[in-house]
């Protein structure tokens, strides 16, 4: 994951180095399996390398219906959620939007989904999951078994069933973030950042004098 981390644009072993206050040569000894990683390290590794933000990738309709022609989303997606750890980066998010899946997903909610399709279809019979038709809607549904191994039916705790639909892709959950604690992890990073910024706006002032 470090490795992956290294990989984004503008994270260097010396900026890293320096964000876990260890020698540089620490982090090539870290990769090289010579130096073990200290607990006390590995929040400032996640928080340099962004090893825990997931793209939010638009809205999945529980009960509304996302139409892509009705949602504009950019490649990079719609912004990031950080979660309170380090993730794979196969993983995408979308915000549930209606309220046919209370009392278990409420509008608002963040589910966190693995990017393409693992499994077959009929390894999610009975399951949750985000789904895309081929007709493109996407939902955040129950998968059911329909009347023959093309289609499926997709049920809900508080809507009328949407039978007989093929799917084109289904996001596999690995993650559910309600909405009251995405506020706090939000709220989190917001006051990580703000004291970031005022540490390193003290650095540069110490540098000038």
């Amino acid at each position: 994951m470090i490795e992956r981390g290294l990989e984004k644009p503008g994270k260097t072993k010396g900026g890293l180095a320096m964000a876990m206050g260890v020698r540089p040569g620490a982090v090539s000894e870290i990769l090289a399996e010579i130096r073990l990683i200290k607990a006390s390290e590995i929040q400032p590794i996640i928080d340099y390398l962004e090893l825990n933000s997931v793209p939010i990738m638009g809205r999945v309709g529980a009960g509304a219906v996302i139409e892509p022609e009705h949602e504009q989303v950019p490649p990079e997606g719609l912004g990031e959620i950080e979660l309170p750890f380090p993730i794979s980066e196969e993983t995408i998010a979308f915000e549930v939007a209606g309220d046919s899946m209370l009392p278990k997903y409420e509008n608002g909610d963040i589910i966190v989904v693995f990017k393409e399709q693992r499994h077959p279809v009929s390894s999610f019979y009975g399951e949750e999951a985000a789904v895309r038709l081929k007709t493109g809607e996407r939902y955040l549904k129950t998968i059911e078994r329909g009347k023959s191994a093309s289609v499926v039916n997709l049920t809900s705790f508080n809507a009328k069933p949407i039978n007989g639909v093929k799917l084109e892709w289904i996001g596999e959950i690995c993650v559910t973030l309600p909405r009251g604690q995405i506020e706090r992890l939000r709220a989190k990073a917001a006051g990580r950042a703000r004291k970031a910024a005022k540490t390193h706006g003290g650095g540069a002032k110490g540098a000038s004098k």
